[in-house]
């Protein structure tokens, strides 16, 4: 079984990451970064819209 994975990036510092997607809130509910501390939806977060789908896929 391949694991669901969605690549994230902070739009304020650039800091990129992975994460599963049933780690995560929906894509329309405030997210934080963990380095930066800047708070947006999550779907802003999201390096690309294949990533945002995967994430819907899961909500």
């Amino acid at each position: 079984m391949v694991e669901a994975y969605v690549r994230l990036l902070c739009p304020e510092c650039g800091k990129e990451w992975e994460t599963g997607p049933t780690d995560l809130p929906g894509h329309r509910e405030n997210f934080s970064c963990s380095g930066c501390h800047a708070t947006r939806r999550l779907a802003e977060f999201m390096r690309t819209e294949h990533d945002l789908q995967t994430l819907r896929q899961f909500e």
